[in-house]
């Protein structure tokens, strides 16, 4: 049920509801109504959009969301956050706080996804216990396949060839350098854009959680280790049927930067 509902006391009549509703399902009379509930595309786009909190949607109080007036970052902070953000390679063996990793997660699930599906799949691990367990095996069964023979030729081979090595003559993790914490985003392979969505959800995790001081790494040699090693998507709790978007290693970083770098200028085709 969409649980389209008007609060007449509040509401002005501006018609901005109406007006702002992506799937058109929404139309004046004397006050807003909702002509086709299955046509809604569950955006809250109307509850966000009423200046006077009048429309309650899906169930939600319009008083529960925050204000966005004052409230909406400075873009010059928000411009070093994505300028100062670094790839950490370096974390420190602490957990990090649960309710932390959940309330990240909570925010990157208000990421854009397309058609609004919101399928995305956080498949996480909260505990470093878990992860030096899940390490050990991901290494154990990297091991086996180099010794046999079985890496494929080229870049898989060079790079995990080298894990393999630094880990049994170092005991140095560089598959997921040493954090305590991983994160796998999936969605349904019938979703709209389940890659698109699935990166987008993961770097509006990346951000808030450099905003917030975690560390984070987009770690292409999980994702390797994932395609080598049959079951192990399995074994994580990733359906059967979803696409895998990519890995994310994250926690307390053992290492502290003090400045932005400087890039660019940027590549740009300008369309005439």
């Amino acid at each position: 049920m969409v649980q389209f509902q008007i609060d007449e006391e509040r509401c002005i009549q501006c018609g901005e509801c109406a007006e702002d509703c992506p799937a058109g399902v929404i139309s004046m009379d004397d006050y807003p109504k909702m002509t086709n509930e299955e046509g809604c595309y569950r955006c809250q786009h109307c509850l966000a959009v009423c200046p006077t909190g009048a429309v309650s949607v899906l169930g939600r109080d319009p008083d529960a969301s925050t204000l966005l007036e004052k409230n909406m970052p400075d873009a010059a902070r928000l411009e070093t956050l994505i300028k100062g953000r670094r790839s950490v390679r370096r974390y420190s063996d602490r957990d990090l706080d649960k309710a932390l990793i959940d309330e990240l997660l909570h925010i990157a699930s208000h990421a854009p996804t397309g058609v609004n599906a919101q399928a995305v799949l956080f498949t996480v691990v909260r505990e470093g216990a878990v992860m030096q367990v899940l390490r050990e095996e991901v290494m154990a069964e990297l091991t086996k396949l180099k010794d046999d023979g079985k890496l494929p030729e080229g870049m898989v081979e060079q790079y995990i060839g080298m894990a393999v090595e630094m880990w049994k003559k170092e005991g140095m993790d560089i598959i997921f350098r040493g954090a305590p914490h991983l994160l796998i985003t999936s969605a349904p392979k019938d979703a709209p854009c389940p890659v698109q969505d699935t990166h987008i959800a993961l770097t509006t995790f990346q951000l808030m959680a450099h905003a917030r001081g975690v560390g984070t790494l987009w770690d292409g040699m999980v994702m390797m280790a994932l395609s080598l090693i049959p079951g192990l998507a399995t074994r994580l709790g990733i359906p059967e049927n979803h696409t895998v978007g990519y890995a994310m290693v994250f926690g307390e970083p053992a290492v502290e930067y003090h400045r932005t770098v400087q890039r660019g200028p940027a590549s740009v085709n300008i369309v005439k």
